[in-house]
């Protein structure tokens, strides 16, 4: 699909301010392609309508969120560049027995920004970002980069749906599925996306069946992996709305700081904690950004501290690795069921760690299906 061959449409605007301001609805009607003899079309806020001649071979993602929807819908091989290789849940993929490297694959975000030409070196038919999402990240990325890549390199489509109600975000959200089935559109495979579906929603239902009722579930309190242990400063979240936390919403989580956090997240020291005293507390990111030493490394900080020792989660061992808040379909699979085990070992089996996921009898969903599904060996 070469550049001189694509087209892009986008609610009659020509820039992509007019993009913004023409943005569509976020029903389930925009994921309908039109498909006629050589085009289909996707429509996805803020950027709108886009036509595509041909299905894209090459594409971008810039966080784990569009990039395991394309994993998860078989496009690895065409994958470009991503704007982070780094902070990624690998271990997910290897529990599935698919393999997944991003070797060879460029980390378009440096320590100078994001670089323009990089896009042009890709040559990508499709990037799979939020136009304005880009524009927070990157100082030196401005609306017209985003139009000019657009016009000469290949369409960009994508909406940040981690958390909702950021003032920056003007235009409507989406679901993991109802985003997820965007880009299977894009890639014209719609087959895959509804077997993925069709587990994900067995999925829920086991839990919405199974799951202790009310107050017999455990306060979590949702902490960063990334806050600085030593000196007992922490970032604490409540459960939010969007796609971030979207296993945690599922799982019914009593969210312990829901109610002592006005915004999104609070710099907290462990007094604050101990205020609140969680029967759990589980550690954002603790998948994505360190090792199982490291994890613990910081958990016998937490341990060693005067203070910290007094936690219930402490003196009780839960202390939980979390997971990324940039999921898509797989990565929100294996998170959820992690989620569950910590939160109700009763119920659904005890959490032994990342590297006993694979086990067979412990399963909350079936393995084999997700990576038959990733390879096209699958049956409808």
């Amino acid at each position: 699909m070469s550049p001189t061959r694509r087209t892009y449409l986008a609610t009659g605007a020509a820039t992509v301010g007019g993009l913004f301001a023409g943005c569509t609805s976020a029903t389930d009607s925009d994921a309908e392609a039109t498909t006629g003899v050589d085009s289909y079309s996707v429509s996805m806020a803020p950027v709108g309508e886009v036509t595509f001649d041909s299905v894209p071979e090459r594409w971008m993602a810039y966080f784990s969120t569009y990039g395991d929807m394309g994993i998860a819908l078989g496009q690895l091989d065409g994958l470009q560049g991503l704007l982070y290789t780094e902070n990624w849940p690998l271990a997910f993929y290897d529990h599935l027995g698919v393999d997944v490297s991003f070797d060879g694959v460029p980390q378009l975000m440096g320590e100078s920004g994001l670089d323009k030409e990089a896009f042009y070196e890709m040559a990508c038919d499709v990037h799979l970002m939020d136009p304005s999402f880009i524009g927070l990240l990157a100082d030196d990325w401005e609306p017209q980069d985003t139009e000019e890549i657009s016009a000469n390199v290949g369409p960009v489509l994508g909406n940040s749906i981690r958390r909702r109600n950021e003032d920056w975000h003007d235009y409507p959200y989406y679901s993991l599925y109802d985003a997820f089935e965007r880009v299977a559109t894009v890639f014209q495979e719609r087959e895959r996306y509804e077997a993925l579906r069709a587990v994900h929603d067995d999925l829920r239902s086991t839990i919405e069946a199974e799951r202790p009722r009310g107050d017999d579930r455990p306060t979590v309190g949702l902490l960063s992996v990334n806050s600085d242990f030593e000196n007992g400063a922490f970032y604490a979240y409540p459960v939010h709305d969007g796609n971030g936390h979207k296993q945690y919403r599922d799982l019914g989580m009593r969210g312990a700081f829901d109610d002592a956090i006005d915004g999104s997240y609070a710099e907290w020291d462990y007094e604050q904690i101990l205020d609140v005293d969680p029967d759990a507390l589980l550690f954002q990111y603790g998948f994505s950004h360190v090792s199982t030493e490291e994890f613990e490394r910081r958990m016998d900080a937490m341990r060693d501290d005067p203070v910290g020792s007094q936690l219930s989660a402490v003196q009780n061992d839960r202390l939980y690795r979390g997971g990324t808040s940039y999921q898509g379909p797989i990565i929100n699979l294996f998170q959820t069921e992690a989620a569950a085990k910590q939160f109700y070992p009763d119920t659904f089996g005890e959490w032994r760690g990342l590297e006993t996921l694979a086990n067979e009898d412990e399963r909350l969903f079936d393995y084999d299906r997700v990576a038959a599904i990733v390879d096209g060996s699958f049956q409808q």
